[in-house]
């Protein structure tokens, strides 16, 4: 199995009991070793009280791009601890993207960045997570 087959196959495992990325509209763009893009599109429900997408939101996509990248060995892997810096308001009916990169991966430690872009290409957030792998895959896989 390639390195990008076992990422896929990760994350349809993963995306298929994912209740809280779909609920908030996330979409799965992309994945492949140490790697994902995921996209929003800003609504109404995602706006907070001045009218800018809520940081909460903005932070659910970061996160969901970095879990989806970090699990992408057939590896369980969970959040240590992470940490987001806003650059930039998400507009409503603007396409937001987070692109994860695994910058680091020592045992069962990885540290991944995630870039979250607005639709004219500016940065709107910048996020890190540093992840450790537990025990578990999310499919079968022959060794």
């Amino acid at each position: 199995m390639t390195p990008e087959e076992r990422a896929r196959l990760s994350a349809a495992a993963m995306w298929s009991s994912d209740a809280a990325s779909k609920w908030v509209g996330l979409r799965l763009d992309d994945v492949g070793p140490g790697t994902a893009r995921i996209s929003l599109e800003v609504r109404g429900d995602h706006l907070n009280g001045h009218g800018i997408c809520h940081g909460g939101v903005i932070f659910t996509l970061a996160d969901s791009a970095f879990a989806f990248a970090c699990n992408s060995h057939n590896k369980v892997a969970v959040a240590q601890h992470n940490s987001i810096s806003y650059l930039s308001p998400g507009q409503l009916g603007e396409t937001l993207v987070a692109e994860a990169v695994e910058v680091a991966l020592s045992g069962r430690s990885g540290l991944t960045d995630v870039v979250v872009t607005g639709g004219d290409g500016r940065q709107v957030a910048l996020f890190r997570g540093a992840s450790r792998q537990i025990s578990g895959t999310h499919f079968p896989e022959e060794t």
